[in-house]
């Protein structure tokens, strides 16, 4: 069990180290689409690391877009000077799921800085909370991120706050059923063990929005 933990962990470590890169090659710059942002990052997973295949859309949102929960497909947006910006990507890496959101500002709006800096505050703050508790019922802990994005100011904007996450590819379920999210309609203790008797691996995203000022942040790695 702690191989699979060691292994993904391994994975992200990787996606760390590649949106890293995308900082130091300032990649992200003002008059760019999010669309040519998006397969700059493609590529550059590929040249460092031999990452072609995502299980999940690339997402690279900016501006208003990043109001937009992750099932949404909103128009490609023109990166601007004093924007803000997530990526939320999922490379597999060795047949093993990766998952990271990340915000970045350009420019020194303090009211997008504070987003920033809040998100990830904020979800510092749950994981410790989490890794407090003995049971949990996956909708309790998405109530918990509701009321941090409230206690920060910021209104929640995703429609789960995490899901599983394993070697690729990992259970799909059917639409309407909430299992392996961490979502409102899931009472299911997040601590059971799978059907093989191994425990569950756990991501938690966090997407706070400010639907007047038009932006949002999101933040997102491995929580257990």
């Amino acid at each position: 069990m702690e191989a699979i933990k060691d292994r993904l962990a391994q994975a992200e470590e990787i996606a760390v180290r590649l949106f890293k890169e995308v900082e130091d090659r300032q990649l992200i710059m003002a008059d760019k689409t999010e669309e040519e942002l998006n397969k700059e990052i493609f590529g550059l997973a590929k040249e460092l690391f031999g990452i072609e295949k995502h299980w999940h859309k690339r997402i690279v949102r900016c501006g208003e877009n990043t109001l937009f929960p992750y099932k949404e497909n909103p128009p490609n947006l023109t990166i601007q000077s004093d924007d803000i910006l997530f990526f939320d990507f999922g490379p597999i890496i060795d047949k093993w799921e990766a998952d990271l959101g990340r915000t970045y500002v350009m420019g020194n709006n303090p009211l997008k800085i504070k987003l920033k800096n809040d998100i990830e505050k904020a979800w510092k703050e749950t994981k410790l909370w989490f890794d407090k508790q003995t049971e949990l019922k996956a909708a309790t802990l998405f109530d918990y991120a509701v009321d941090k994005a409230k206690e920060y100011g910021w209104e929640f904007g995703g429609e789960i706050a995490g899901h599983l996450i394993g070697e690729f590819p990992h259970e799909r379920l059917e639409p309407g059923n909430y299992q392996l999210y961490v979502h409102p309609d899931n009472h299911n203790d997040m601590f059971l063990l799978e059907a093989n008797g191994q425990k569950r691996n756990w991501i938690l995203e966090l997407h706070f929005v400010d639907r007047e000022q038009k932006i949002g942040g999101f933040y997102e790695q491995l929580l257990t």
